[in-house]
């Protein structure tokens, strides 16, 4: 069985499709998949829709994106974590890509949300994007090793992975992996430890190939893990029990919510 360790099934484009995208999910033996926090107002939706539904669990979180939004406190952070359906703190992080100085405010949303993962006991989901230098600094400064997490869609150099893997975090794949010029991401994909890697969607955005180009979903997620097996030459069901075993070692409330026994993995997958 597949995981799809972050997507926003809660983004009204997603969630007015629900009951369908969980029917391919089961098709496609994507058992589980993590609902990834964006924001505070929008966050009784996401854990509204994850309630209703066993197999989905939630993180709470801002997205640095996301400048015009109530700032989070570590203490209401901490509050909203204690929710059963909670097992993350996120996403939170830097993005440098859309947004240009002055962004300490940025950084300081970054350790406000380290903080409460500290003190919560729950991992951290870091979204970085052309600022990895600022965001592997602020995980030092803020002790992010205590709590861990993983880097999801990961982009970045293998040395950045490198770094983030001595802090105790795990190294997240999306459908990017897929694209045909994206070498220095797959030659990455040969090279991470099995015991590290996750694999994720990022839905609605991101489809994999050969559906790039459409909207995404967490039953698309089998996509990555066969490109990563390619990549590496070992079966599916090495990857899909490698990255499950992964998401609940990394995630371990939700394996403590987790009482099914996963079937192995079928040959023949997909939508």
């Amino acid at each position: 069985m597949f995981i799809d360790s972050h997507c926003h099934l809660d983004f009204p484009d997603l969630a007015s499709q629900t009951p369908d995208i969980l029917q391919r999910m089961a098709k496609n033996q994507v058992s589980h998949a993590l609902v990834v926090s964006v924001n505070l107002p929008d966050w009784p939706r996401l854990i509204r829709l994850v309630e209703q539904h066993a197999n989905l669990f939630a993180s709470v979180g801002v997205h640095p994106d996301y400048e015009d939004t109530p700032e989070p406190a570590v203490d209401q952070l901490i509050s909203m974590a204690q929710h059963p359906n909670v097992v993350a703190i996120g996403e939170t992080g830097l993005d440098y890509f859309r947004m240009s100085e002055p962004l300490e405010w940025q950084r300081e949303r970054f350790r406000t949300h380290i903080r409460a993962a500290r003190e919560s006991g729950l991992p951290l989901i870091i979204h970085t994007r052309n600022a990895s230098e600022d965001t592997l600094r602020i995980m030092r400064e803020e002790d992010a090793q205590a709590c861990g997490g993983v880097m999801h869609c990961f982009t970045e150099s293998f040395e950045v992975a490198q770094a983030a893997m001595e802090m105790n975090f795990y190294i997240s794949l999306s459908g990017i992996v897929t694209f045909k010029k994206a070498l220095e991401l797959q030659d990455l994909a040969k090279r991470l430890p099995l015991e590290r890697l996750l694999i994720e969607t990022d839905a609605p955005y991101l489809a994999p190939a050969p559906h790039r180009g459409k909207l995404n979903d967490p039953s698309l997620v089998v996509h990555v893990a066969e490109k990563i097996a390619d990549l590496r030459g070992i079966s599916v069901a090495d990857v899909a029990t490698h990255t499950r075993d992964n998401f609940f070692r990394l995630f371990a409330k939700a394996g403590s919510m987790n009482t099914n026994t996963a079937p192995p993995v079928q040959d023949t997958l997909h939508a």
